[in-house]
């Protein structure tokens, strides 16, 4: 293929402009915030089946709980209708059996009152566990969206200058000759880079040094000839500093 020097070598202006796209687009792939928010996501996911559990042993505990205040309450009335009795006297014989269940609703209410106080005990321990949690998981919301915003004002900062730069590849592609720029693009799709500088006898691509008819070959070829490189294949640009 034959090109002008100077449009071969404004392939390396073209070859600049793609390259900063390249690395705005694995900036935006690779921003540390991403990983940041993938992390505190899981850390969301594993406190909120913390908080979860820590919600369902406070639930547990609050209807057992009001299960024995209900037997309380059960033992409280029975008590009363019993004692109402025996204030209202009557033969010994029973007299004698409402004094023996009395003494036998007052231990078990003092059962059930022990045992409530006991589930009260490990209720606040849960709820303070509960409410550490709840704390963890609003610090973790609160880091994930400072990462967020972080993430979405670099995301503009790039797209940005995305925008900037492929403006500017538009007028410098269209002002090249079609079937060189076909050929740097096909080159560029399929090694990442479509032109480098030859300098020092040294393809600037995959930075190989080329010796004796390799050499010879860039050497002697038409300032006017499109070379590329036998090892990368890409096109190799010949400029002052080539050295040739």
């Amino acid at each position: 293929m034959k090109a002008a020097p100077k449009d071969q070598q404004r392939l390396l202006d073209l070859q600049g402009i793609d390259t900063a796209l390249n690395q705005l687009a694995h900036r935006r792939r690779s921003l540390p915030e991403l990983a940041e928010i993938e992390k505190v996501a899981r850390e969301l996911s594993a406190l909120e089946d913390e908080r979860v559990r820590a919600q369902v042993a406070v639930d547990d505990l609050d209807r057992d709980i009001t299960r024995y205040e209900k037997d309380i309450e059960q033992v409280r009335t029975r008590k009363d209708r019993d004692q109402a009795r025996l204030d209202a006297g009557g033969a010994l014989r029973e007299i004698e059996g409402l004094q023996h269940e009395l003494a036998t609703l007052n231990r078990r209410q003092s059962e059930l009152e022990d045992a409530e106080l006991e589930l009260m005990e490990k209720k606040e321990t849960v709820e303070r566990a509960l409410a550490e949690v709840k704390a963890r998981l609003a610090e973790a919301g609160e880091r994930r969206s400072a990462a967020e915003k972080n993430r979405d004002e670099t995301y503009a900062e790039i797209d940005k200058e995305q925008e900037f730069k492929s403006q500017a590849r538009v007028p410098l592609a269209a002002d090249l000759p079609a079937d060189l720029v076909q050929l740097y693009d096909k080159v560029r799709a399929d090694t990442g880079l479509g032109a480098a500088l030859f300098r020092a006898g040294r393809c600037g691509g995959c930075r190989i040094e080329l010796y004796g008819a390799d050499l010879n070959r860039v050497k002697s070829a038409p300032a006017d000839e499109v070379v590329r490189c036998e090892e990368c294949r890409r096109i190799m640009v010949r400029t002052a500093e080539s050295g040739l």
